[in-house]
C-alpha cells in the first residue's frame, strides 16, 4: 500500500472515530449515576450561565411517596388549562458527554453537562405541554422532592405545591404495599421525604402548602385553592376525575391502585393512633399541624 493510501485511511478511521464515540461509553443513564450530580465545575471553575427557558414556570409537586400525589395529579389533569402528565422522572434524564472533547465544545456554546440537562428537562415539559393544548403544566413525581434545589435552580420562577400526609399514615400504606416490609428501611425512606419536604418548607417562597387529609375530606376548597395559586379559574369537572383520560395507571408512574382506578375521591386512610413514629418523624408531624 503506498504512503498516500495509507494516509488516508489513517484519516478515514479518525474521522470515524470522532464522529462514532466508542460503544462502551454510549450508555445514556448510567446504571451507578447518582439521582443529582453535583454541578460540573471545569478545571478553570467554569459554570455556564442560564439558558432561556420554554417553560418559564413550571410546577411541581413536592411529596413523599404514598401521599395521594397521583389523585392530586388527575384532578389537576381534569382541569381544560392544566397538564398533569404521569410521573416523568426528570431527575433520571441525563446528558452523556462521551468524548473527552466534548465538554470544551459545549463550553464554547456556554453550556456544561448540568445546563445541558435543564435544556433538555425544559424542552420535555414545553413539548407535553404543547401536545395538550394546555397552558400550565404540573409535574408531580415524588422523587423531585429530593432534588428541589435542583429545580429551583433550573426554574428559578418554579411554582412548588407541598402534598403533606401523616407521616405514620405514609409508613403504613408502604408497609402494606411490600410483600416483604423492611421496616426500618421503610422508616429510613419516609425520614429521607419528610427532611426534604421539610427543608423546602422552610426554604422556598411562595410555597402552596395542602395535606392529603384536607384534599380527601373537602377537595372542592383545596381544589380553589391550588387553582387561584397556578393562576386558573375552579372548574368543577376537577372533582369528577373518572370522566377524563388521564392515560394508563401504572407501577413506576404513579399509584395503579383499585382507589385512583375508581375515578372518586375517597376518604383518607387514617394512621394507626397507637403506633409509634421514630422521634425525628414525630417533632416533623408535630410541625406539620399532625396531632400524636
Amino acid at each position: 500500500m503506498s504512503a498516500i493510501a495509507k494516509g488516508l485511511k489513517r484519516r478515514g478511521r479518525l474521522m470515524a472515530q470522532a464522529v462514532s464515540p466508542p460503544r462502551k461509553t454510549l450508555d445514556a443513564i448510567p446504571s451507578q449515576r447518582p439521582a443529582e450530580l453535583p454541578p460540573p465545575q471545569a478545571s478553570d471553575g467554569y459554570a455556564a450561565p442560564r439558558a432561556p427557558r420554554l417553560v418559564r414556570s413550571p410546577a411541581f409537586v413536592l411529596s413523599s411517596v404514598r401521599s395521594g400525589s397521583t389523585l392530586l395529579r388527575v384532578l389537576l389533569n381534569s382541569h381544560s388549562r392544566i397538564r398533569a402528565p404521569h410521573e416523568m422522572h426528570l431527575r433520571t434524564v441525563h446528558v452523556n458527554m462521551s468524548r473527552e472533547f466534548t465538554a470544551e465544545a459545549m463550553k464554547e456554546l456556554a453550556l456544561d453537562r448540568e445546563e445541558l440537562e435543564h435544556v433538555l428537562w425544559d424542552r420535555v415539559l414545553h413539548l407535553e405541554l404543547s401536545r395538550s393544548g394546555k397552558d400550565v403544566i404540573v409535574d408531580k413525581t415524588p422523587p423531585n422532592t429530593l432534588i428541589w434545589p435542583r429545580l429551583h435552580r433550573c426554574w428559578p420562577e418554579a411554582r412548588f405545591i407541598l402534598l403533606l400526609r401523616h407521616p405514620g399514615a405514609v409508613i403504613q400504606s408502604l408497609t402494606s404495599r411490600r410483600a416483604d416490609p423492611d421496616h426500618e428501611a421503610i422508616r429510613a425512606e419516609v425520614l429521607g421525604y419528610a427532611e426534604k419536604l421539610e427543608e423546602a418548607r422552610q426554604n422556598l417562597t411562595g410555597v402552596h402548602v395542602i395535606t392529603y387529609e384536607d384534599l380527601t375530606a373537602d377537595p372542592e376548597r383545596i381544589t380553589r385553592g391550588l387553582c387561584e395559586y397556578l393562576g386558573v379559574p375552579w372548574e368543577s369537572g376537577m372533582l369528577d376525575y373518572g370522566k377524563q383520560n388521564h392515560g394508563t395507571f401504572r407501577p413506576k408512574l404513579g399509584d395503579w391502585s383499585e382507589e385512583i382506578r375508581s375515578g372518586r375521591i375517597q376518604a383518607a386512610r387514617q394512621a394507626d393512633p397507637t403506633a409509634q413514629l421514630p422521634p425525628r418523624l414525630a417533632d416533623l408531624a408535630k410541625a406539620w399541624g399532625y396531632r400524636l
